[in-house]
């Protein structure tokens, strides 16, 4: 299969959802029809697949594919040829899994900092978001973002401005992004939350440990497990799905491990 080379002037996943759009209007995949496995889009495309469900999301937020579960991706409509309005609505939104990479970087290192640097403040406040929250998934409440609040909170407990700032807005990106909305909205089940919840229990208690690796491991597994969570849903029905959002390499003081 010859690859597609991409231009380095556009994210990688709008100029793949481009194309794949100009495909759906010149006929190649008519009304109904499956577009090919994520995979094989991969593949030509010569990138990561989580680029790819970027992609995807991007058509099916503008309506012209719907991706289903275990199933596959559809055509749904013929987009116009001159749908501008709704590239540029794109232009600006940075992929979701691109978010989730920083904040997997990021907050690794803001947990083992602040390991070192809460106060006994910090820890209790922490402690009654987890109770909150167990309390919401008990009555099935989703008023108030208590998986937000806690990684803000978190991020406090540095002690440092800065890294509260910037993870404060990555927070924003999150919640003003269509994309991630999208995508967000197949985690927020009874079942995911029970997982997060079980995942900044392990990221708290490491933090009352004083623990400097283990908060640091803790974070770093948490968003891992909701990046393959969210693959996972991607692409559930392929056999030999790898699940790899980019190289999850751990690194410690510099070094790769």
């Amino acid at each position: 299969m010859d690859k597609v080379v991409l231009s380095p002037e556009k994210k990688q996943y709008q100029e793949i959802g481009e194309d794949l759009r100009s495909q759906i209007i010149q006929g190649m995949y008519p009304v109904g029809s499956r577009l090919p496995p994520e995979r094989n889009i991969a593949e030509k495309y010569g990138v990561s697949r989580t680029i790819v469900r970027e992609a995807l999301l991007m058509l099916e937020l503008q309506g012209t594919v719907d991706i289903r579960q275990g199933s596959g991706v559809y055509v749904m409509r013929v987009p116009a040829e001159n749908e501008a309005e709704e590239e540029a609505f794109f232009n600006s939104d940075i992929g979701p899994f691109e978010m989730l990479q920083a904040r997997q970087l990021l907050e690794s290192n803001i947990a083992a900092f602040a390991a070192k640097m809460a106060t006994k403040a910090d820890i209790d406040n922490l402690k009654r978001i987890l109770e909150q929250e167990q309390r919401a998934i008990a009555a099935n409440d989703l008023s108030q973002d208590n998986n937000k609040l806690f990684h803000l909170v978190l991020a406090g407990a540095s002690q440092n401005q800065m890294l509260l700032s910037t993870v404060e807005s990555i927070w924003q990106h999150h919640d003003s992004s269509p994309l991630w909305q999208q995508l967000r909205a197949n985690i927020e089940t009874r079942a995911y939350r029970l997982k997060w919840q079980g995942d900044h229990q392990t990221i708290l208690a490491a933090l009352r440990r004083r623990d400097v690796m283990g908060s640091w491991q803790a974070m770093w597994q948490h968003l891992e497990n909701v990046k393959n969570s969210l693959l996972e849903l991607s692409d559930a029905d392929a056999p030999d799905f790898d699940g790899y959002l980019f190289e999850s390499v751990p690194i410690f003081q510099g070094k790769l491990v």
